[in-house]
């Protein structure tokens, strides 16, 4: 694709305006998750009575119009992608609610919910568009006094994480913490409240330990893997061990035989198997050039609302994958969590794809009219 700098259509305005480092850097990523999921995906399939292709044609289903979303909404100005964030945080909390209600319940959580013959994780889209509109009401408290914005991002936060705490969903909910903690943090809050939101921020892990038996349990295989059963972990452990460098080879390893969780939240496993570290090692440096390159970007930004909302999307996408990637190596306690673009999973796609065409759009250079569009 070239367009000549003179080239006043959206598409080439878009073109020299966009990031096109973090727009490669983001689509290899799509490309590896293709590749690791045809690797991991077709031993879990066989295992449930599946063909072998089953997980493997659901995700290249998913393919083109994630990458469709991207690369349309990082078309939009600011003030577009906080409208359709609008929209998406309340159809997000829409379905939220209408998990309780209508949802299956899976592995004792009830997160899923049908629609015209697809299964929606409402969690995946409520991410995106909480750091948006949160971002939109911060920045509009600092920028004309009077306006409870804070009051709003905060209400919208509770409510957010009350509905995630209902399904329940502890780590989507430490997510949404992290988003509105950092974007609060951001646009000016006092240092009293700093220290008061790190207090709370204990008295919640507190809580959710004391509360949810299976955080308890997670907790108790991370300080005691020889007292419980820590099977998915150690396996992806040894799985490293056997990989070494260079791997085993495509198709090679064992690892995606035995771990149920092969082509999800262990999906590293299996690249570390069958791909070796240095792929793993190639992966993380993807993950760190978007956030780093985001965050410079940003850096250079006089907008407050494309910040706060940068950030909170790029804190969104890096805290998600140091979470997988984190328990993969048993750094902290075992949580169900996709790894943004590897694992399989429709919804995760559709709305890292949605998050990550709304950091791009934010991002891009402006100029004359589409400055004052911000």
């Amino acid at each position: 694709m070239t367009f000549g700098r003179t080239d006043t259509s959206i598409l080439g305005r878009w073109w020299w305006t966009v990031d096109r480092i973090t727009l490669a850097a983001l689509l290899l990523l799509i490309g590896i998750g293709m590749l690791l999921t045809m690797a991991a995906s077709p031993a879990v399939a066989e295992r449930i009575g599946a063909d072998s292709y089953h997980f493997v044609r659901r995700q290249f289903i998913f393919l083109p119009p994630s990458v469709m979303i991207m690369i349309g909404t990082s078309l939009l100005s600011p003030r577009h992608i906080r409208r359709l964030a609008t929209i998406g945080m309340l159809g997000a909390l829409v379905m939220l609610t209408g998990v309780l209600f209508l949802g299956a319940e899976v592995k004792g959580a009830t997160r899923w919910l049908s629609l015209a013959g697809l299964t929606v994780q409402p969690s995946e889209f409520v991410k995106p568009a909480f750091a948006v509109v949160a971002a939109w009401m911060f920045s509009s408290a600092r920028l004309e006094p009077g306006f409870p914005g804070r009051a709003i991002a905060s209400g919208l936060y509770v409510v957010t994480a009350l509905l995630l705490l209902a399904e329940p969903d502890v780590g989507q909910t430490l997510i949404i913490s992290a988003i509105w903690g950092v974007e609060f943090f951001l646009a000016g809050l006092p240092m009293i409240l700093v220290i008061g939101m790190m207090f709370m921020g204990v008295l919640g892990g507190v809580a959710a330990y004391a509360i949810f038996p299976h955080v308890q349990a997670r907790v108790a295989r991370f300080l005691d893997p020889q007292g419980g059963d820590a099977f998915q972990v150690s396996t992806a452990l040894n799985a490293f061990h056997h990989g070494g460098i260079f791997g085993t080879g495509p198709g090679e390893g064992h690892v995606k035989l035995i771990l149920p969780d092969a082509h999800t939240d262990f999906i590293m496993a299996v690249a570390a198997e069958e791909f070796g570290v240095l792929l793993c090692l190639g992966v993380v440096f993807l993950f760190a050039l978007i956030v780093v390159r985001g965050m410079a970007r940003l850096m250079s930004e006089d907008n407050l609302f494309v910040v706060l909302a940068g950030s909170g999307l790029l804190v969104q996408f890096g805290l998600q994958s140091i979470i997988n990637m984190a328990t993969t190596l048993r750094l902290m306690p075992a949580k169900g969590m996709t790894l943004p673009f590897i694992s399989y999973g429709g919804s995760s796609m559709l709305a890292l794809a949605l998050g990550m065409g709304m950091m791009l759009a934010l991002t891009r250079k402006r100029y004359g009219t589409e400055e004052l569009e911000a």
